[in-house]
């Protein structure tokens, strides 16, 4: 119990500094967006926005996933936070349209080349937002949450952005110095960039959190550990089948073994008990469900 609190307090916290720091930097970047004229960092300005409304959906999911199994829930919350992953890659798909469109508008009509301002909010965008995807990647890895890992990832596909952001604004700006018209709209094309790898970026992270959701089994090898640790005990002959399915940062397995078809009920209830037990020790096990079947060499259910 005490090391799920441990786990939620760390997820929370990596949360709440998603909210304030996309806060910050959203902020910053439309304000020197607007000021040093530049499309590609407005455009970007609204990606850091969109990553506000993905941490708080990540938190609520967060608090949701936290509450313990009750009579509607007997599994648990655990699915919430894929589904807060899914929230907010629908939040990034919306967002890369909205860039797309808004940075297509900027063709048809005179545009001004954006100014140095521009570039220092830029650059430092890039390293907080790099340091940020960092910080919740390792802290999703080692907390097995969908929901910090697709936040993190929010983060990177910031950076992407960025950085396609620095490459239009400082084009634009060496245009207008060199008097070469045409490169002021490398501005606005870093806005399509920026869009392009929002969508794409919305559509794996999705696709995947999708994925889990939906009763996902861990594949064979996935689940090696678990068939050597119910295979431990002497009195299980064979195991029938296993299904670890995801919930969520855990898993719940459902499994058949077969043992002696002398032994009692009660012996097999027991022999039963001691599986489930052990398996509940395991890493990101959260409830086990056991069969027991008589063992007959020939068959498998």
């Amino acid at each position: 119990m005490v090391e799920k609190e441990q786990r939620f307090k760390q997820a929370e916290f990596a949360a709440i500094v998603g909210i304030v720091g996309n806060i910050v930097l959203a902020v910053i970047k439309a304000g020197a967006g607007i000021i040093g004229n530049s499309k590609a960092l407005i455009a970007d300005a609204v990606h850091s926005a969109s990553d506000v409304a993905g941490s708080l959906a990540v938190w609520v999911g967060l608090r949701a996933a936290k509450r313990p199994p009750d009579k509607d829930h007997p599994y648990g919350h655990g699915k919430a936070e894929s589904v807060a992953a899914i929230i907010v890659a629908v939040l990034l798909f919306i967002v890369g349209i909205e860039i797309a469109r808004s940075s297509f508008l900027a063709f048809l009509k005179p545009l001004e080349p954006p100014t140095m301002i521009a570039v220092y909010v830029v650059i430092v965008s890039i390293i907080a937002k790099e340091a940020m995807f960092r910080y919740k990647y390792r802290l999703g890895k080692k907390l097995n949450s969908d929901a910090i890992i697709v936040n993190a990832y929010e983060h990177r596909s910031d950076v992407f952005s960025s950085i396609a952001a620095l490459v239009g604004i400082t084009a634009a700006m060496i245009g207008n110095a060199l008097g070469v018209g045409w490169l002021i709209y490398a501005d606005p094309v870093a806005g399509l960039f920026v869009s392009l790898l929002v969508l794409k970026m919305a559509w794996i992270l999705g696709k995947e959190s999708i994925h889990t959701t939906l009763d996902h089994v861990l594949h064979e090898e996935d689940t090696t550990h678990l068939r050597e640790a119910v295979l431990k005990f002497p009195e299980v002959k064979q195991i029938h089948e296993l299904h670890a399915r995801e919930h969520g940062h855990y898993v719940i397995v459902d499994l058949k073994i077969a043992v002696d078809p002398l032994l009692t009920v009660e012996e097999g209830h027991r022999i039963g008990k001691r599986v489930k037990e052990r398996l509940l020790k395991l890493p990101n096990v959260e409830n086990v469900m056991v069969h027991i079947n008589p063992y007959h060499p020939k068959k498998t259910d």
